[in-house]
């Protein structure tokens, strides 16, 4: 967009008359154009705050008496046109306050709306949330290439609430309405355009006539289709409504996620109406605004600002090499090449390289880069077989397999071959640092950076420090991570690190429970109930049997407090699974009654052990214990992360007696009990 806010002016400040008290708005006028420009003061990102809304709105009855002959709505921000609400608005938000808040954000649109001239959106990047409500409020949106429209509320426990949910169910096809608004995904720029949502796709250099076209009339809209007007009847809602529903409480159960459900049930009774259904928009997202999951949900949205904001300057790091094409290096590869770093990728098998490239053109496709970022994308991706980056990349990220003395002849030939201050990191998710240190070429530029399998799905990552790793290293380290649009999480070399710490004994006690005698089925679904993303046995299938037992052997090895014995016959299981040596599959639908003692026995180790992680010091604080599980595994989001759910449960410790006294020592409380807020 750098062009586009050159024809403001040349220094990109605001032509035209000031607009007085105003922070967050810039104002053209040119041939009859008002151009409305969204720059929210002090930050990179356009949010729709109260402020802002405020700030139209005098804008707009200032626009009302002009009568140009069309006014147009766009973002001087390079990366978007808006990333959505202001979330720190909602904090303590509740009841009346909320009510009052949501009628005056709605006075605003409804003002946009009506006005007697043509209005038009031109939106790009992230146009999310609060951000695409006010686009849809106007009369024509026009879209530049790339740009990406969604509703995202459902993950904050929310649904649209300055108007979405009526203005896009009437807008297009209601059903992929409801879709769009019930799974929180985006519509990509060319979707965009087949649905409906916008006019017309066009190039940036193109903006300003489809501008005019829009001004004149000749621009063509998206029509109702017959769908769309079927839905218009209740019967035909009511049909709808009751598959999404089914379809809803498969991945989110109505009991964790009201917010879905409240969604559905607002389309389905006043769907037909537009004035009744912005009127039961307003109450019903006040309403959800109260729940818990919307409370700990918005928690977490700051538990990702909070693990962001420690990253601090730039990395340094241009320059990526990767050693190892296996499917961690490939995609840790991929993802850096697709975030704007050159990346060398080297292996001892060329296939592996070729699949490395293979898989990361299938990785830039599911996230919608368009052909011109896909190619320059795998430009930056170069298969290595010479190893000849080792000796040019900032960062060397060591992803081998899990065996020391392999991971120790490659830092051996590592040895004065990086070229000076040149980071090495391991990504071992199981293997001390303290055991890899002293083979390392620079012990204070190497770290660990531990990634989740996929990397491109899973948005965490572990920067492992040991107590020889210069404070510039993991700094570095961190800001990479941030980079790269991943989630750093500062943690100490301890068995497991911080994440798998955890997550393990949710594993090893469901074997346990196997070897007790409990139905594998009844134990995934007790824990799919609680809202975990995966039951302990199907995770163990998937993490792998072996990896199993040698991570409860390592962690009885290493930690100073009881852990699990793993049966003699799991071995036997190794290579089929615990599901697949029976030819079944895991359950997906969450057990409708679990039974509450098998899911404090699968829940209250990874609290403990969360509780002895933070009281080592492996993690700074609780939220970033909270962050890691969370972003690291999917754990359960909805209850805010293990410490927190055990603050608001509050009687874990007494839980964890009792477990102690009827199964044994591995469930006694951790002294840090004792000292947690």
């Amino acid at each position: 967009m750098t062009d586009t806010l050159d024809q403001i002016t040349p220094d990109g400040a605001s032509s035209g008359r000031p607009v007085a008290d105003v922070r967050n708005w810039r104002r053209t006028e040119t041939a009859g154009l008002v151009t409305l420009w969204l720059d929210c003061a002090e930050t990179s990102t356009n949010v729709v705050s109260e402020e802002v809304l405020r700030e139209l709105d005098g804008l707009l009855d200032e626009a009302k008496q002009a009568r140009p002959e069309a006014l147009a709505i766009r973002s001087a921000k390079p990366n978007g046109f808006g990333a959505g609400a202001d979330i720190k608005g909602f904090t303590g938000l509740s009841g009346e306050d909320a009510l009052e808040l949501l009628r005056e954000g709605h006075g605003v649109l409804e003002k946009l709306a009506a006005l007697p001239f043509p209005t038009v959106a031109v939106v790009h990047g992230a146009t999310l949330g609060g951000a695409f409500e006010l686009a849809l409020a106007c009369t024509h949106r026009i879209g530049v290439d790339g740009v990406k429209l969604g509703f995202p509320e459902i993950q904050l426990g929310l649904h649209p609430g300055l108007g979405g949910t009526f203005r896009l169910t009437s807008l297009i096809d209601p059903v992929e309405a409801m879709q769009m608004m019930l799974t929180g995904r985006s519509a990509h720029d060319r979707k965009a355009k087949k649905l409906g949502i916008l006019d017309t796709l066009v190039p940036e250099r193109h903006i300003e006539a489809a501008i005019a076209a829009a001004a004149d009339g000749t621009l063509d809209q998206h029509s109702d289709g017959l769908r769309a007007r079927a839905m218009r009847t209740g019967a035909a809602r009511s049909l709808a409504a009751t598959r999404m529903r089914a379809e809803t409480e498969k991945k989110a159960p109505r009991v964790h996620f009201p917010a879905p459900f409240a969604l559905i049930d607002l389309w389905e009774s006043r769907g037909g109406d537009p004035e009744a259904m912005q009127e039961g928009e307003i109450a019903s997202f006040a309403a959800l605004l109260d729940s818990v999951t919307a409370q700990n949900l918005i928690r977490v949205f700051f538990l990702r600002q909070g693990l962001k904001s420690a990253s601090k300057g730039g990395d340094g790091i241009d320059h990526v090499h990767v050693i190892g094409a296996g499917a961690m290096g490939a995609e840790i590869a991929a993802w850096s090449a697709m975030q704007g770093k050159t990346v060398t990728i080297e292996d001892l098998k060329l296939e592996a390289l070729g699949a490395t490239i293979k898989q990361a053109g299938q990785i830039f496709d599911k996230k919608h880069l368009s052909s011109i970022g896909k190619r320059d994308a795998l430009d930056r991706l170069i298969p290595d077989p010479d190893a000849l980056g080792r000796a040019r990349a900032d960062l060397l990220i060591e992803a081998a397999p899990e065996k020391a003395e392999i991971k120790e002849s490659i830092y051996a030939e590592l040895t004065n071959v990086m070229k000076p201050g040149a980071i090495l990191a391991t990504n071992t998710s199981s293997l001390p640092l303290a055991a890899l240190v002293d083979a390392a070429p620079d012990p204070a530029h190497f770290a660990g950076l531990h990634f989740f399998n996929p990397v491109s799905k899973m948005p965490l990552v572990e920067v492992v420090s040991h107590p020889m790793a210069a404070q510039e290293t993991l700094r570095r380290l961190t800001a990479f991570t941030t980079a790269i649009d991943r989630l750093p999480a500062q943690v100490s070399d301890y068995p497991g690190f911080l994440v798998n710490r955890i997550l393990a004994p949710y594993m090893m006690e469901a074997i346990v429970m196997l070897d007790e005698g409990y139905d594998k089925v009844e134990i995934d679904r007790a824990a799919l109930a609680f809202g975990m993303p995966m039951g302990p046995v199907a995770l163990a299938d998937t993490v792998g049997l072996n990896i199993c037992v040698e991570v409860a052997a390592s962690l009885r090895d290493r930690l100073d407090v009881p852990v699990a014995d793993t049966p003699g016959w799991l071995s036997d299981k190794i290579g089929t699974g615990l599901y697949g040596a029976d030819g079944d599959t895991p359950p997906e639908e969450p057990a409708d009654d679990p039974d509450q003692q098998v899911i404090d026995r699968l829940i209250l180790p990874m609290c403990n052990a969360a509780v002895e992680c933070l009281r080592k010091g492996v993690a700074a604080d609780a939220d970033t214990v909270d962050g890691a599980m969370i972003f690291g595994t999917g754990w359960a989001p909805f209850r805010g992360g293990p410490l927190h759910y055990a603050k608001v449960r509050a009687d874990v410790p007494e839980a964890l007696r009792r477990l102690e006294e009827k199964h044994g020592p591995r469930f006694a409380p951790d002294p840090g009990w004792t000292d947690l807020g």
